[in-house]
């Protein structure tokens, strides 16, 4: 497979439109997923004990699935130590993606992270990242500078929040690693690790821990290529007044501006704001007091990286903050986060990664949306950058995953927070969504293929309701808004997620997350997203249309006649019965011949052209 004229194609030429899911939610966390020991963890067994894994990935193709994107953690990795490399893991690993290969199942890693860390919150980097600038780890909930899902009932009432975890990107641990790893050298070079800058210790720790990874894995067939990083934030970089909130995705609890922060986890008492966010927006309706203890995060001889930078300092026992603009320039300017240094790291990945092999596709991200950010979410991308790279954004019903409540006729803009009212026009919203993320990617990034990385839906959602009656049905028309609006847009596109031992009680097991589309031993909605869809096309795709309740698909392609390979489109049975009947309709006076082929036990329809130049227009109806 390779990017030819901007599109993915395969050997044949054929135009290629993948669907799949990311595999696995449990992935981000180990076998036990406690916070200590840290040294003897293990991942092994994520996503799926290997015992099982030929069973979910049968059933992964089985269901149309193309692509995966195959979740591993930094921390998964390397959690004994710099250096150190779980290689049983890796050997692990090997098995379940040859095993992939071998269901002609593609492959993109994606090297997960949320909020930095499982210390910091949520998973990804190792504990020894954080020990390494002297954080006592297991201070980050006691100072405030992480709010963990295990730690919670130690310093707060009740269960841990809905979807609050994002919050710990404007919290100190997470928020000064981001900083630190993409920013060490501008905002902090004196801050240092084994003598040298933060900023190239971490960066070199992960970039050689995943080409060590690629190294192991890189004659795996299946793979095709490795995201550089999932969501990568810019953390204090870019606030314009650190006395203030910026950066963030949703603001909702206890949320310390950047200097609260700061002073918070060098041992200071501060009272932060309590926010709340609805549909008009958010409000402070309380305050709350961090580090009631007025312990200090870091251990001795150790101090806050920001302080030691003249950001802030003591006076007459207080903190006081010295350069509240401190993060807004960059090179005497306004600091513009993706350009200046995540396009910079992404461009040093891929160079890294394709030293292993210099075939492998580049899946680039940019930042969390989110009402926080003012710049620009994704990079750039020129002639001169590094090729064969694919813009994989991501896109969520932001007000259904963060309420977990779903009405197609409502949602509301997050952008502006107008209210959205009517299925037709909140299903045009959701399809405008997706739109913008491929004209940034036309306009500024060279019409890079584009990939939709995670999309999803709580299954909690509406009270858990479906876990009692059974019915998903209003799941699977909210699940198939979204692919209706991803098959208008002719985009590829990996669900979250597949999780292999979800459960009704723990979901994912991550957060109090709930996303995966199978759980408890069976896929779950599948009307939403099990449905027909073009695999690969002898010809350029123009139309996918699919009518789930009148059970008709409707494709166009232009269609090539040099190319001798069929289109090959997914049809399944639960779609069309065993006998679907399939239309073929010409838009010249062309008269090769072409016809169409349907094989049940392959689930697929096969359109053989024999000369034919022109437009097709295929309808596979029940």
């Amino acid at each position: 497979m390779s990017i030819i004229d901007q599109k993915l194609k395969d050997e044949q030429g054929r135009n290629l439109l993948f669907r799949g899911c990311n595999l696995g939610g449990s992935s981000k966390k180990p076998i036990p997923p406690d916070l200590s020991p840290r040294e003897s963890v293990s991942f092994i067994g994520r996503p799926f004990p290997l015992a099982e894994a030929e069973f979910h990935l049968e059933r992964l193709r089985s269901w149309g699935f193309s692509l995966i994107r195959f979740i591993i953690t930094w921390e998964a990795l390397e959690h004994a130590g710099p250096g150190i490399y779980d290689e049983s893991y890796l050997a692990y690993l090997r098995k379940i993606l040859n095993l992939a290969g071998e269901k002609g199942i593609s492959v993109f890693i994606d090297p997960h992270q949320d909020v930095w860390s499982r210390w910091t919150g949520g998973d990804g980097a190792p504990a020894w990242t954080l020990e390494k600038l002297g954080m006592d780890v297991d201070r980050l909930d006691t100072v405030g500078a992480a709010l963990t899902r295990e730690r919670y009932a130690e310093f707060h009432r009740g269960p841990y929040p809905r979807m609050i975890w994002p919050t710990n990107y404007s919290r100190y641990g997470a928020a000064t690693m981001f900083s630190l790893f993409f920013g060490g050298n501008t905002y902090a070079p004196e801050t240092k690790i084994d003598g040298e800058s933060a900023q190239d210790w971490l960066q070199e720790r992960y970039l050689a821990c995943m080409r060590h990874c690629f190294r192991r894995l890189k004659n795996c067939k299946a793979i095709i290529g490795w995201d550089a990083m999932n969501e990568p934030h810019p953390g204090f970089i870019g606030y314009t007044d650190l006395k203030g909130l910026e950066n963030y995705a949703v603001a909702t609890g206890a949320m310390p501006s950047a200097f609260q922060a700061m002073a918070a986890a060098s041992g200071y008492r501060v009272s932060a704001p309590v926010y709340s966010t609805g549909i008009l927006g958010e409000r402070v309706i309380r305050q709350e007091l961090l580090n009631p203890q007025g312990l200090s995060l870091f251990r001795e001889g150790y101090s806050c990286p920001w302080k030691q930078a003249g950001v802030w300092t003591d006076r007459q026992g207080e903190p006081q903050l010295l350069k509240p603009d401190h993060f807004a320039l960059y090179q005497g300017r306004p600091v513009r986060f993706v350009e200046d240094f995540l396009k910079p790291f992404i461009i040093r990945f891929t160079e890294r990664m394709r030293d292993a092999d210099e075939r492998t596709l580049i899946f680039i991200e940019g930042i969390p949306q989110g009402q926080g950010f003012t710049q620009p979410n994704h990079p750039s991308w020129t002639k001169e950058d590094p090729p064969e790279a694919i813009n994989a954004f991501h896109w969520y019903d932001g007000p259904t995953l963060f309420t977990k409540f779903f009405r197609p006729w409502f949602s509301f803009r997050i952008d502006t927070g107008k209210i959205i009212l009517g299925r037709r026009k909140v299903a045009a919203y959701f399809s405008e969504q997706l739109a913008q993320g491929i004209a940034w990617a036309k306009e500024k990034m060279g019409n890079m293929p584009c990939l939709l990385g995670e999309f999803g839906l709580p299954f909690d959602m509406n009270g858990k309701s479906a876990f009692r009656t059974g019915d998903y049905r209003l799941h699977e028309e909210a699940i198939s808004m979204y692919y209706d609006a991803i098959d208008k847009n002719l985009l590829h596109a990996v669900i979250w997620n597949y999780s292999a031992d979800n459960t009704h009680k723990d979901g994912d097991g991550w957060n109090g997350e709930d996303l995966s589309i199978f759980s408890q031993g069976e896929g779950r909605a599948m009307g939403g997203w099990r449905r027909p869809y073009p695999m690969a096309t002898a010809g350029e795709v123009l139309e996918i249309y699919w009518d789930r309740k009148q059970g008709l698909f409707r494709f166009c392609f232009r269609a090539n006649p040099e190319i001798p390979a069929p289109t090959e489109i997914y049809a399944p049975p639960e779609c069309f019965g065993t006998a679907p009947k399939i239309e073929i309709r010409r838009t010249t006076s062309d008269t090769a011949k072409v016809f169409a082929e349907y094989k049940p036990e392959e689930a697929r329809v096969f359109i053989r052209n024999e000369g034919y130049r022109g437009d097709l227009e295929i309808i596979i109806s029940r």
